[in-house]
């Protein structure tokens, strides 16, 4: 038996539970979910295994509330399968009146929202997993926290781990928990077949309706080669054309998308709208990434050769990476990932805005003193045009890079910090 990565969901998680009934844990397939629950669950329904789904229908026949008795918390993995398992825990809860139930886990593939009768709010909390940080996959050392940078800590030059050639392979390897266990390429070939799954198989279960797995293929090819762009589904629908002689329209587009969404395949950035002191419009398009930027690689098929002779793919699927670490450390942070972008070009990747006002302006760059120079100054200039009569300013600026020998703060206060040195 593997040993157990700690995730940083797992704090979240007891946290939740403390407040909650029951606790609904989403997230791709693949990225941990059930593991991560069971540790923390006292029994567990597995109802992903055939013989005991099939024996859990038929004492849901005969006595349903028996499904939900066990030491608790008590993890119903796939409940999915049984629907009207979703009411019963939300009755249950209500019943016992106490925290800390039932985990819910299952397959990203939602259900008929039919047979749900209440959204479960105020009893069943929500959770949303993602796969690996590279912090919680052992590559990152860690050494710079997101939480310091917040609090105005400053930072010894830390050495950086990791190089272009390590870099290339963990945007390629993925998050995937079972990939940080292999090496070479069959850890490679797990965002591979993740990639096949999910246009050969989960696209047709989704929602009960009938896509095309080739049309499927194309869109996510078009999406990875868009990573990092705030591109319309008319523009997606242009670019499979014109990429891979393919017709498809704009509500095909929209259709297959909102799907993978709800696979949790794709997980756009929304637009940040400060105050500014300036009367410049603010463009509000969501910006395009994967939930994992391996599904990108894979859609492409690309590997780690292909992206160090193609530094500007490169950066957008890194862009891609940095985004997904991010996420995972601003829900430790309580906060969210936006990015921004004016009618005149100004631009930054992201701003971790957290629930208390406090954000921080990060821009990504693969690295370079040039690229790193150019950053600080967008920055820079960014945060000169918040209004801060009306909101805070930034609790700091950051480049956050690929490469680079140390993590250190420059003499005008901006971070650089390789991503194989950050954790939240």
């Amino acid at each position: 038996m593997k040993a157990y990565k700690q995730r940083i969901i797992d704090a979240l998680l007891d946290r939740k539970l403390q407040g909650k009934g029951a606790v609904l844990l989403e997230g791709p397939k693949w990225c941990g979910k059930t593991t991560t629950a069971k540790q923390i669950a006292k029994s567990v329904l597995d109802l992903g295994n055939t013989a005991i789904l099939r024996e859990a229908l038929e004492a849901y026949q005969v006595r349903p509330m028996s499904l939900l008795v066990g030491t608790t918390p008590r993890l119903i993995d796939e409940w999915q399968s049984i629907p009207e398992l979703w009411d019963m825990v939300r009755s249950e809860v209500d019943n016992r009146g106490d925290v800390s139930q039932f985990i819910l886990t299952g397959s990203s593939t939602p259900i008929e929202q039919g047979k749900l009768r209440h959204s479960g709010n105020g009893r069943i909390g929500r959770l949303n997993m993602r796969t690996m940080s590279l912090w919680e996959s052992g590559e990152s050392n860690g050494t710079v926290s997101v939480k310091d940078l917040f609090e105005g800590k400053d930072i010894e030059p830390q050495d950086n781990p990791l190089d272009l050639e390590q870099i290339a392979y963990l945007v390629c390897r993925g998050g995937w928990p079972q990939a940080t266990f292999m090496s070479g390429k069959v850890a490679l070939d797990q965002a591979h077949d993740y990639f096949e799954t999910i246009y050969k198989v989960d696209i047709q279960r989704v929602d009960q309706s009938h896509r095309n797995s080739e049309r499927t293929r194309l869109l996510l090819r078009s999406y990875a080669r868009n990573i990092a762009a705030s591109v319309s589904f008319s523009k997606m629908a242009a670019d499979i054309k014109e990429n891979d002689n393919a017709s498809i329209t704009y509500e095909t587009v929209s259709d297959y998308v909102d799907a993978l969404k709800k696979l949790f395949v794709l997980e756009d950035a929304p637009a940040w709208n400060p105050n500014l002191r300036s009367k410049t419009a603010i463009q509000s398009s969501d910006t395009r990434y994967f939930s994992d930027q391996s599904i990108a690689t894979a859609a492409l098929g690309i590997g780690p050769d292909d992206l160090l002779n193609d530094l500007q793919t490169f950066g957008i699927l890194f862009e891609n990476m940095a985004i997904r670490d991010l996420r995972t450390y601003a829900d430790a942070l309580d906060g969210n990932i936006c990015h921004f972008r004016d009618a005149n070009g100004l631009e930054c990747d992201a701003v971790l805005h957290r629930h208390n006002g406090s954000y921080g302006l990060i821009e990504i760059k693969l690295g370079g003193p040039d690229n790193i120079e150019k950053a600080a100054s967008t920055l820079k200039t960014l945060a000169e045009k918040i209004d801060t009569d009306k909101m805070h300013a930034p609790s700091f600026l950051m480049v956050m890079t690929a490469v680079g020998q140390f993590a250190y703060r420059r003499k005008d206060g901006v971070y650089v910090v390789p991503i194989g040195c950050l954790k939240n």
